[in-house]
């Protein structure tokens, strides 16, 4: 959220590419490396920080004159949070931090110095377009491929601000694949995958949860084949067709909320509550019947359903924060399996080098 991409048009542009493409032999299921165990994972980040000095007679930095947040505080309050929600199986380390003196280059090649930066966020006019940023000069500057490879860190935080251009989730590596954003260009050379994080510290911590929250639902709809489910679910003009809810796979339940599945909602994604009638409205007080405590209580989901009527009090009353804590306290995290399928979501939002994901290439 904020950065240059809306989820719901990268989905498309993703899609869009997809159905191009012959259809995909059915996918036999490979057994979970583990076999269900549930496992802590410790996550290693290359964190980098775009911070350029802005005057050079004070030495202030960009950060500083335009009051953003600290991110080394946005962090250390991400970590906390995916914590939390993971009840401690998700513990984060950043194993280096780099801080640059420079704003990062566009894809064709374009840089803006800081004060054309400062102009642009100041007047929202003149901004760059293309606006994307070219991932292939951040890979090359800091060797992140090579150092993926040699098992350096498992994943990068690029902190910037508005107009710097990052996914909020882009994977690369050698069968890398759509996670919200990408899959990065010229990086199959990478025999492990990893993912970017694009974060900006104009926002809060909530926005960094979004990223994930997103990237959760872009990862996991690999595993559970429900690519087309995930877009049809975010396509603003979904109307006539709602869901019936008989043929639904565990993921697409989780998903579901009451717009698209009248008097049957469960969690809903990452933009819709349970009772949304729109994009990012988590602050709806219309009570809807959901199901979504019986997440509690997974694999053993109750049949039928124990619907309850829920509204915004239930999902932190409209705070964006507050609401993605909820839904990522959602996610499955306990041992087992279903249908060769991790009864643990988080190790496939986190871990993207799992085995199940090669017979999804």
């Amino acid at each position: 959220m904020g950065e240059s991409k809306s989820f719901f048009s990268a989905l498309l542009d993703f899609f869009a590419r997809l159905f191009q493409s012959p259809t995909a032999p059915p996918v036999t299921e490979p057994p979970p490396s583990d076999n269900g165990a549930l496992t802590p994972l410790q996550p290693r980040v290359l964190m980098i920080v775009y911070n350029p000095v802005v005057d050079g007679a004070s030495g202030k930095k960009l950060i500083q004159a335009m009051r953003w947040s600290d991110p080394d505080q946005l962090a250390a309050d991400y970590i906390a949070d995916v914590h939390e929600c993971s009840d401690g199986l998700i513990n984060y380390q950043i194993v280096q931090r780099i801080e640059v003196d420079a704003l990062p280059v566009k894809r064709d090649g374009f840089r803006y110095t800081p004060q054309e930066y400062v102009a642009v966020v100041q007047t929202h006019r003149g901004a760059h377009d293309p606006d994307a940023v070219d991932y292939g000069a951040i890979l090359a500057q800091f060797s992140i491929l090579q150092r993926v490879a040699a098992n350096d860190f498992d994943e990068v935080w690029l902190f910037g601000g508005p107009y710097f251009g990052f996914w909020e989730a882009a994977m690369g590596g050698a069968g890398a694949f759509f996670s919200n954003g990408g899959p990065i260009p010229n990086t199959a050379q990478c025999p492990r995958k990893f993912v970017v994080m694009g974060f900006n510290y104009e926002r809060g911590v909530g926005e960094m949860l979004e990223d994930l929250g997103h990237r959760a639902e872009a990862i996991l709809a690999r595993v559970f084949g429900s690519e087309n489910f995930l877009q049809w679910a975010y396509t603003r003009d979904r109307s006539p067709a709602t869901v019936t809810g008989t043929n639904l796979n565990l993921l697409e339940r989780f998903l579901s909320f009451d717009q698209i599945a009248p008097g049957k909602a469960n969690i809903g994604t990452v933009h819709y509550a349970p009772n949304s009638p729109a994009d990012y409205e988590w602050g709806i007080a219309t009570p809807i019947p959901s199901c979504a405590d019986d997440w509690r209580q997974f694999p053993n989901l109750p049949d039928p359903p124990n619907y309850r009527a829920m509204d915004t009090r239930d999902w932190g009353g409209g705070d964006i924060r507050a609401h993605h804590k909820w839904w990522l306290a959602h996610l499955p995290k306990v041992a087992g399996t279903t249908n060769g399928i991790a009864h643990n979501w988080w190790k496939y939002t986190i871990d993207v080098n799992d085995p199940i994901f090669q017979n999804r290439l």
